[in-house]
């Protein structure tokens, strides 16, 4: 299910996923397992919000404390000082308020998005926020060349005012094969070349590894020929984007460990649908996982 219709969708049907943290018991074994478990710090975890967007989102940095996490992500501006308050940041932030379909491929978008950007990125940067998500829009009978020259065009001037703000703008690599049909920047060779073309330190891709799975396979190689193009990841279990465990076909703690040997310090963000009763537990589990 796309984030946008799983928003909408868990506002409206709590079967989907479970209002709440879980029973006193399953929140205390939390606080022991925090105790008990320190991490390894050789990987910074997040967690999407909309996964949990059933959680008021004080009660999700809670939990993320006691779990251990850095970060809260794919936050409004509004909710930024909620997260700084529990001592988290937000690895990185949702952009423009266009659907992820209308993106930079379209020139008709580019005044939009340069006026949105222009405002986010200085409060972002005052916030200590240093990445920025965007997209490339669909393709509507473009050809990839012509997009990406689009996309380029559009980015440049955002791109060299995020620079001035050491902010980041982060491109992710989404599936058009099960989510989102039709979207453009859905391989990773095609985000390289946009990267290359726009050749700054502030502009890079989210390896959506979920979402190449889907599209490419082959992760591990793809990450490790590619890794200096990527400043940021999300899991998720294939099929299904639900838990990354052994119900699934990736291997998770391999991939987690391919990306630390590349050096990258940055985040790695769960980003799956629970299916558990306590979707804590979930997020408990996947951080474990991914703590190689």
């Amino acid at each position: 299910m796309k984030r946008r219709n799983l928003l909408k969708a868990t506002a409206l049907a709590g079967s989907a996923i479970v209002i709440g943290c879980g029973t006193k018991k399953e929140i205390v074994g939390r606080n022991l397992f925090a105790k008990n478990n320190p991490l390894n710090h050789k990987v910074n975890h997040s967690a999407c919000r909309w996964c949990y967007s059933g959680i008021p989102l004080e009660q999700l940095c809670e939990s993320g404390q006691e779990l251990g996490l850095k970060s809260i992500e794919l936050l409004d501006p509004k909710e930024w000082d909620t997260v700084t308050r529990y001592g988290l940041t937000c690895a990185i932030s949702n952009g423009s308020k266009l659907h992820i379909p209308d993106g930079f491929n379209n020139p008709k978008y580019h005044d939009q998005l340069y006026s949105e950007y222009e405002n986010l990125i200085p409060r972002a940067a005052d916030k200590g926020i240093n990445q920025i998500i965007c997209f490339s829009g669909n393709r509507n009978g473009l050809d990839d060349s012509t997009g990406l020259e689009n996309c380029a065009t559009g980015l440049d001037k955002i791109v060299k005012l995020a620079e001035r703000y050491n902010v980041k703008l982060v491109m992710e690599l989404l599936n058009s094969k099960v989510d989102h049909a039709d979207y453009m920047c859905d391989h990773t060779s095609w985000g390289v070349e946009l990267c290359e073309k726009l050749g700054s330190e502030s502009f890079s891709l989210l390896y959506d590894i979920y979402h190449m799975q889907i599209m490419e396979g082959d992760v591990i190689r793809t990450i490790k020929d590619n890794y200096q193009y990527i400043s940021h990841y999300h899991t998720g279990g294939v099929p299904g984007r639900n838990e990354i465990n052994e119900t699934q076909e990736l291997n998770y703690k391999a991939i987690i460990k391919a990306i630390v040997d590349t050096g990258y310090t940055g985040f790695v963000a769960q980003e799956f649908i629970p299916t558990r009763q306590d979707p804590i537990a979930s997020l408990k589990e996947g951080v474990m996982i991914c703590d190689v």
